[in-house]
Parts: C-alpha cells; sequence; structure tokens
C-alpha cells in the first residue's frame, strides 16, 4: 500500500452520496494519496468507504477511526477484509478506543482500560473467522495512538499510528517511542485565513469538541501545554499548534513540520471559513502543487 505523504482528513456526513464519490475522485485527481473519514454520528464509515473506493481507482481509503466500543472484532475483521477484497488493497483501518466522555456519557457503557481493550480486540480480530476467498496480501490496521502504551502497541502489533489533533512536537515524540519503522500518519487541521482573530475564532470552533475530551487534553499537556492553557477554547498558543492557519506558505511548512519530525504521511483536514459543514475544497487544490508534487 502507498498512500504518499500526504492525504485529506474529513467529514463527509453532509455530502449527498454522488457529491461524495465527486469529492473523492477530485481528491484522487489532485495527487493526495489518501482519504480518511471517521466513526461518529453520520455515515457508517465500512458502507461508505466502500463505495468511495467503487468510484475511485487508485486512492487509498482510511478510517480515522473507527470506535472499537461499537462493534464486536469478528464483524470489524469481516468488514476490513471484504474492503480489502473489494478494493485490491485499498483500505486502510484505523482503530481507537474512543473517549471515556463519549462511551459513559452517551452509551451509558463502562469504558475499560484502553490499552488492554484494544490488545484484546487485535487479538479477537486476529482469531476470527473469515469465509470468503482467499486475500492478497495482509489487510492493514493502524491504531489511533496517543499514550506512550498505546504507541508501543501500534509499533508491535499494526502498521502504525494515526496520531489525532496534536502539534509536531507530539509527531517527534510519538516516532522517538515507535521507532523508525512503523508508519505515522498524525491529523493536521489547515485553515486558508491569514487575519488572526477571523482564523481564531474559526479554529477555536472546531477545537471546541476535542478540547473537552480527557485523552486529547492528557496529550496536549504531554507536548508542553498547561492544563489551564486548554479551558475556554484554549490560548492563543494551543491554537495555533493545533490548527496551522495563514497563507498557504505557513500551511505547507505545518506539514512540512510533521515530516521532519517523522511523519510518514500528513492528513490534512481543511477547515472552510465561509462553511464549517464542508471541507474546503479550493485549499486542498492550491495546497496540492506543493503538497503532492512527487508523491
Amino acid at each position: 500500500m502507498d498512500i504518499g505523504r500526504v492525504g485529506v482528513w474529513t467529514r463527509m456526513d453532509g455530502m449527498a452520496v454522488g457529491a461524495a464519490a465527486e469529492f473523492a475522485q477530485r481528491i484522487e485527481g489532485l495527487g493526495y494519496g489518501a482519504l480518511w473519514i471517521p466513526d461518529a454520528f453520520g455515515r457508517d464509515p465500512f458502507a461508505h468507504a466502500s463505495w468511495l473506493l467503487s468510484k475511485t481507482s487508485k486512492l487509498v481509503l482510511g478510517t480515522g477511526v473507527v470506535n472499537i466500543h461499537l462493534r464486536e472484532a469478528q464483524a470489524t475483521a469481516c468488514a476490513q477484509k471484504e474492503l480489502h477484497d473489494q478494493s485490491g488493497g485499498r483500505f486502510l483501518l484505523g482503530l481507537g478506543v474512543s473517549h471515556s466522555t463519549m462511551i459513559e456519557g452517551l452509551f451509558h457503557r463502562d469504558y475499560p482500560k484502553p490499552v488492554p481493550s484494544m490488545r484484546a480486540y487485535l487479538d479477537a480480530m486476529e482469531d476470527s473467522m473469515w469465509w470468503g476467498p482467499e486475500l492478497e496480501g495482509t489487510p492493514p490496521v493502524v491504531l489511533a495512538a496517543l499514550g506512550p502504551l498505546m504507541i508501543k502497541l501500534a509499533g508491535e502489533r499494526t502498521l502504525g499510528a494515526h496520531p489525532f489533533f496534536a502539534p509536531p512536537e507530539n509527531t517527534k515524540r510519538t516516532r522517538e517511542i515507535l521507532g523508525p519503522t512503523p508508519w505515522l500518519c498524525p491529523e493536521q487541521k489547515v485553515l486558508l485565513e491569514t487575519d488572526p482573530e477571523k482564523a481564531r475564532a474559526r479554529a477555536r470552533a472546531a477545537m471546541a469538541g476535542p478540547l473537552t475530551m480527557p485523552n486529547y487534553r492528557r496529550n496536549l499537556m504531554r507536548s508542553g501545554f498547561e492544563e489551564k492553557e486548554l479551558d475556554e477554547g484554549g490560548n492563543d498558543r494551543v491554537v495555533d499548534a493545533v490548527v496551522a492557519w495563514g497563507d498557504l506558505d505557513a500551511i505547507g511548512q505545518r506539514v512540512q513540520d510533521h515530516l521532519d519530525a517523522g511523519a510518514t504521511h500528513v492528513c490534512i483536514q481543511p477547515l472552510s471559513a465561509a462553511d464549517p459543514t464542508k471541507p474546503d475544497l479550493e485549499l486542498l487544490e492550491a495546497l496540492a502543487p506543493r503538497l503532492c508534487g512527487g508523491q
């Protein structure tokens, strides 16, 4: 599997299926190596990936990430293998343990210890039954790994790590724990806006949910932020670290910062200043020549 140096992470839940297919085709045509889609409260990631894979020819579809507490490992393993088979090996399964606030608050279930629960889930996937055809190659997995123990598990048991909502300092620390070989695919929010006040207001809107989640807050503190900096939407230092805003040069430099820190592949999330429900395709088009040339 070749996902190139740069891909796109975005929510497509509000798009009609035809528009979603056209968006994926445009991303493929621009030269981005992968399109990452979430698992939350919209389209089912496996059904959606199947649709998008059927409408593209070389683009890798990744999940960023499937919540292991919402699906039995047997079902996930079969879905992964089916998509691997359908696409000729263009499906990348990202798995994550979600957050205690979501599992306990929304689903009223106990939130188990993250690393043991992920290890048990990977064991169950490996032991799952598959009555489909013999597959070419091994369907790949990456983990949403932030803490050191989950990062180590990602390096030992999967293709690598897919951190979310984290600055380049986190990429450097993660690479040091992973070692030189495993994949490291951080997500990076990007915004084409040079006015600091407007940029930070839009960035804070995108950061509002993650800043309430303990896993992300703890990880930002690992990167050197104090907890008080994370409150009330985050201070300017936090905002500027998590969201790359400014002109194309500034955004391109942030992507390069992740690559220089050890990233294998950077998943850019293009925030739209005009419509927060949709990705900024014009920004992706403008960035493609500098980010995708030579991929």
